[in-house]
């Protein structure tokens, strides 16, 4: 987003990232070459897969990371750091490798799907924003993508600007929901920024400004007769709404020599007013004429009005798609697996009471099997950074806990997901527009059985660790615990 990219956002970040950057820095550790992981432990929404979102961001953010005079003189005032580290946060110039999955990849938890290696300051520092700039956004996405399967095939406009948290929230979230699957947004902004199609006609204010409903209608339709969509229930939808609407598009639209694009609900039974709206649209002569949903929906609701017989031609979701109301939360977590001594990459574990909070050590990739014949996806495996699968071998894949569940995979294509985005601090990668993300996650989720897009009790899909890489994470455990 243009605003983005003129913001300097190096001081969005956890205290504690700097007064641990002035700690390294005291400690001879400013060089250090340290790894990092973004993963993270949960699917929202009880789901079977998440979607990446947010890498742009992160780039916007990467590629302007620096400090400013006014940054220095604030911390300067903090009192606790002291000038030679001051003098090298002036100088601070961002050098990190960092790899990433490409936006619009559907990915599962316990998988890296940002890795980043350089001096411990720079790495450990951007941790806010690298979890800022993937957590909501991959959020969102994957809301967006729920409540799209949920509307079999019919388009779903994204509606959330006026609830969401805060305008960043409003804007990249839209981005967000678009990558999903959203046909568009109420968004204007991104349009102009994203070339996301903003959508929307009337609100019920525009009627009540009129002295009369059928007044309001005209009006609107002398205005747009090419693509009247008409919001039918700020009086009653049956008595009122429909009727009115019916009137304006014989006396109005059919004249001029169009067709009445919709109406739109956003009120009521949705599902019973939807039937007798269609009923009355078809006897009229418009059954091209379109019914618009919207107000307060969700996956659920639109799952269980379609299953009732609604006759909704599309949906209009705001509130609980932009804050994704149900599960308002990503969980990705920023950990350090390992870090460099003497040339010699040395593997770090974090251990916990919960075992699900142990972290997988060492420089990692992930890798995507997937079947020659079908398409589908087998499973994920996650290696060491420097191993490599050969689909033209059979390869064995294990349960990490339950290691005694094994399966050999053959016939089989194996793709890499973490890619170069930055090189010793310089951008490689190429980011695609929005619209070749989206297409992109389209064809992605289209390799998960259906199995795995169920909204209720998913299959868990298979996230394995190589031989060596659940090797020496035993190995850590047991020194650990000994």
């Amino acid at each position: 987003m243009n605003e983005g990219r003129k913001r300097n956002l190096t001081m969005l970040t956890d205290f504690y990232e700097l007064t641990m950057a002035n700690g390294y820095f005291q400690n001879g550790f400013a060089d250090r070459i340290a790894y990092f992981d973004l993963f993270f432990r949960k699917v929202p929404d009880g789901g079977g897969f998440a979607i990446m979102a947010g890498l742009e961001q992160l780039i916007d953010y990467l590629k302007d990371l620096h400090f400013t005079e006014e940054d220095i003189a604030f911390l300067r005032g903090k009192g606790i750091f002291d000038e030679a580290f001051l003098q090298f946060l002036r100088n601070f110039s961002f050098s990190c490798d960092v790899w990433a999955v490409p936006e619009g990849t559907p990915v599962f938890p316990h998988e890296p799907i940002v890795t980043v290696r350089g001096p411990v300051i720079q790495a450990q520092f951007i941790e806010t924003m690298v979890l800022l700039a993937i957590n909501h956004p991959s959020l969102i996405a994957t809301k967006a993508n729920r409540i799209c399967r949920a509307a079999k095939g019919r388009p779903v406009m994204e509606f959330g600007s006026r609830r969401a948290q805060g305008y960043d929230g409003a804007v990249y979230g839209a981005r967000a929901a678009y990558i999903g699957g959203c046909v568009g947004t109420a968004c204007t902004i991104c349009e102009r920024d994203f070339s996301i199609p903003a959508l929307g006609t009337m609100a019920h204010s525009w009627v009540q400004m009129f002295d009369s409903e059928l007044s309001a209608f005209r009006a609107y339709a002398r205005a747009y007769p090419d693509s009247c969509t008409l919001l039918v229930d700020t009086y009653h939808t049956l008595k009122s709404g429909i009727p009115n609407a019916i009137r304006i598009f014989q006396e109005e639209i059919l004249p001029r020599g169009f067709r009445p694009a919709g109406v739109r609900i956003d009120s009521g039974d949705i599902t019973y007013l939807s039937k007798k709206a269609r009923k009355m649209l078809d006897e009229a002569g418009f059954p091209d004429c379109k019914i618009v949903a919207s107000n307060s929906l969700d996956e659920l609701i639109i799952q269980d009005m379609l299953l009732q017989g609604a006759k909704v031609d599309s949906f209009g979701v705001g509130e609980r798609l932009i804050t994704a109301a149900s599960t308002p939360i990503f969980g990705g977590v920023y950990k350090l697996v390992a870090v460099e001594e003497e040339g010699e990459i040395v593997p770090k574990i974090k251990l916990s009471e919960n075992v699900t909070k142990i972290t997988t050590p060492g420089f990692k990739t992930t890798w995507r099997l997937l079947d020659r014949d079908s398409g589908k996806a087998i499973a994920d495996v996650v290696t060491g950074f420097e191993e490599n699968i050969d689909d033209n071998q059979p390869y064995t894949i294990f349960d990490p806990e339950h290691t005694w569940k094994r399966k050999t995979v053959t016939n089989f294509v194996a793709r890499q997901l973490l890619v170069p985005v930055f090189e010793q601090g310089k951008c490689v990668y190429a980011s695609p527009s929005v619209d070749e993300i989206k297409a992109y996650c389209a064809g992605q989720i289209g390799t998960l059985w259906d199995e795995v897009l169920r909204f209720e009790n998913p299959h868990e899909y298979y996230v394995d660790l190589s031989q060596q890489v659940w090797e020496q994470k035993q190995r850590l455990l047991a020194e650990y615990h000994a």
